[in-house]
């Protein structure tokens, strides 16, 4: 099985390589980055800190247009071209079929993580030697900041997954992932005003529908580093333990899921 799912995560990546409109994605990232020094200079004060944030922008955008593009369409694109028939009528499980196009999204992200990571880590460098900061550059922060995006962007992708194994078109994994990306941007927020003194004259109906909808959908802001990376704060080992438990576990849950509909699926 290790040997099937190799070979048929390594055909997926090649497939990946291929796809044109990734590159249309990736030179609009290449030119938004080369750009970050030029808008960083507006604020003459906070160049390093804009650089910084700038460049996490880019990355985030490009990797929620290459997560959604890959996870919402892969498995649609393999049926429509009749792929999929031909993979699974080898001695090849559906498990492993789709367990192979999350593990090849999945190298796709950490290398494009790893492209950017570099420009941005260039761009960066040049902000804060152009206008030097009273803040240090903490590049473990801002290493820990691209990784935070890298599993945030993989739990992503699973649920992406997960819509595609139960859709039979492209525009619902499509929209239905980028909805609940959205919300699960913004549950915190919500969850923290609700639950705090500013909730206090909300109906609990609606309270207790809104803490059930904060546990159900992820928790994508639990991911995000930028302020530690942006001003060179202290990251809490004990909070980035639980949230490496909570990606690994959420993840399994939704790759399970996805591996059961699909199990369950007709295929023509």
């Amino acid at each position: 099985m290790i040997s099937q799912l190799f070979s048929l995560v390594v055909s997926h990546f090649r497939g990946i390589l291929r796809d044109r409109i990734l590159f249309a994605v990736f030179g609009v990232a290449a030119v938004m980055i080369l750009l970050v020094p030029a808008l960083s200079n507006f604020s003459m004060r906070q160049v390093q800190e804009l650089s910084i944030t700038l460049s996490f922008s880019v990355v985030s955008g490009t990797l929620l247009v290459v997560t959604l593009l890959l996870g919402a369409s892969s498995i649609w694109r393999d049926i429509e071209r009749r792929y999929t028939s031909s993979i699974l009528s080898l001695p090849v499980s559906r498990a492993t079929y789709l367990l192979s196009k999350f593990c090849s999204l999945a190298l796709f992200l950490l290398c494009t993580v790893l492209v950017l990571g570099v420009g941005c880590a260039a761009v960066i460098t040049l902000a804060s030697a152009t206008y030097p900061s009273d803040i240090p550059i903490h590049w473990g922060n801002i290493v820990l900041a691209l990784c935070g995006m890298l599993v945030e962007y993989l739990l992503l992708g699973a649920l992406a997954l997960l819509l595609s194994s139960l859709s039979t078109s492209f525009y619902l994994p499509f929209f239905g992932t980028l909805v609940i990306y959205f919300c699960g941007t913004a549950s915190q927020e919500v969850y923290e005003y609700v639950t705090g003194e500013f909730g206090k004259g909300i109906d609990p109906v609606s309270i207790a529908m809104i803490k059930m909808a904060y546990y159900l959908i992820p928790n994508f802001s639990a991911f995000n580093f930028q302020v530690q990376a942006v001003y060179a704060l202290p990251v809490p080992t004990e909070g980035l333990l639980l949230t490496s438990l909570y990606a690994i576990v959420y993840t399994g849950i939704l790759l399970l899921l996805a591996v059961l509909s699909f199990e369950r699926r007709e295929l023509q």
